[in-house]
């Protein structure tokens, strides 16, 4: 597959991804290489790796524990510690190979230390190739807060290897697979339409599929890589899915939610919230919440989980002046942003899911 430039830097595929890398590492004279994981990438993803990797460089691990209650600031200085006492400089390069927490965090810690070494991100989950690995979003959660603290910084490439893909859940694939369905929402009813009948769906072009999201999300990233504008199309399905996501996260009788399970529930509401605006239809939002409801189980909200869930969008980053705005639906495949939208109509889109 063709690489794919984003904004000064460039998105490798599969077989080219690796003589990319090489190449990269032998041009640059780094001074040593530190490559960050958790738990789950150190054990299935990183015995892959290394094999491909052609250097001389001393090469450090930089392990910790798996799961998004560790995307923190804590970590971030266990990590900075780390390179510190390893000797890293600001000829280091950082890879991170791992899914959204790690490309996240890392991609955080390598834009803050020293003020900033080069990073290259290897995503290794469905989520963290077609999100988190483009457009040089990094950052933390602060609490149970989604995301709050953070740099837009590019890497100097992304490698993006669909053979990790084998090593990762069902669940985590679900979990993925969410934020390509939002891109042909917002971007692509003929990419929306691909996904309709899964069952029909031929995997062996999952590859493609893969690689029309990325381009996707590349596409509205380059046109405003701030998020001033355009680039807030992607937060559709997140302002409510954000808010549920972080609820379930803090707590304890509450199972914790992969993201894209609470992004597909955010889409859902928000596809209402489109649909009472008069921007969808009533059989555009009937089959968008068909089609989601078919894949992902239904979040069982109780009556006093809405208020809390309402309170947290207070926190959300596309809101100016303390109004809450939205990415809304204009039809299928296309965006209508800096919507505000009134507590009564969100209230109605929760009863309407729970229906």
């Amino acid at each position: 597959m063709q690489s794919i430039q984003a904004n000064s830097y460039p998105i490798h595929f599969n077989e080219k991804a690796y003589e990319a890398l090489n190449l990269h590492i032998n041009e640059n004279k780094y001074s040593n290489l530190f490559i960050i994981v958790d738990s789950n990438t150190n054990e299935f993803c990183l015995p892959h790796f290394l094999p491909f990797l052609e250097t001389d460089l001393t090469i450090e691990i930089i392990e910790f524990e798996a799961g998004e209650v560790n995307k923190n600031i804590e970590t971030c200085v266990q990590v900075w510690n780390v390179l510190t006492e390893l000797g890293a400089d600001r000829k280091t390069l950082i890879i991170n190979l791992g899914g959204g927490v790690v490309t996240d965090l890392g991609g955080f810690v390598a834009s803050t230390f020293k003020r900033g070494v080069d990073f290259i991100h290897i995503p290794t989950t469905l989520l963290s190739m077609v999100d988190a690995s483009v457009g040089g979003k990094n950052g933390v959660d602060l609490g149970n807060l989604k995301n709050q603290i953070g740099v837009i910084n590019v890497p100097t490439m992304v490698l993006i290897d669909t053979q990790y893909l084998e090593t990762v859940p069902q669940n985590e694939m679900r979990s993925g697979l969410a934020e390509m369905l939002k891109h042909g929402l917002i971007y692509d009813k003929e990419y929306w339409e691909q996904f309709l009948d899964l069952k029909a769906l031929d995997f062996a072009d999952f590859d493609q599929l893969i690689y029309r999201s990325v381009e996707i999300k590349n596409e509205i990233v380059t046109q405003d890589p701030t998020e001033k504008n355009i680039r807030k199309a992607l937060n559709f399905g997140h302002t409510l899915g954000h808010a549920i996501e972080s609820y379930f996260l803090e707590n304890e009788d509450k199972t914790t939610l992969l993201h894209g399970e609470a992004i597909a529930a955010g889409m859902i509401l928000e596809s209402y919230i489109s649909m009472s605006k008069e921007l969808i239809n009533e059989n555009e939002y009937s089959e968008i919440k068909s089609s989601l409801k078919s894949i992902y189980e239904d979040i069982l909200f109780d009556e006093n989980d809405i208020e809390p869930i309402l309170d947290l969008l207070i926190h959300d980053k596309k809101n100016e002046y303390g109004n809450i705005q939205f990415a809304l639906i204009e039809g299928i495949g296309k965006i209508k942003i800096n919507q505000s939208v009134e507590n009564e109509l969100i209230l109605n889109a929760f009863a309407d899911y729970k229906s």
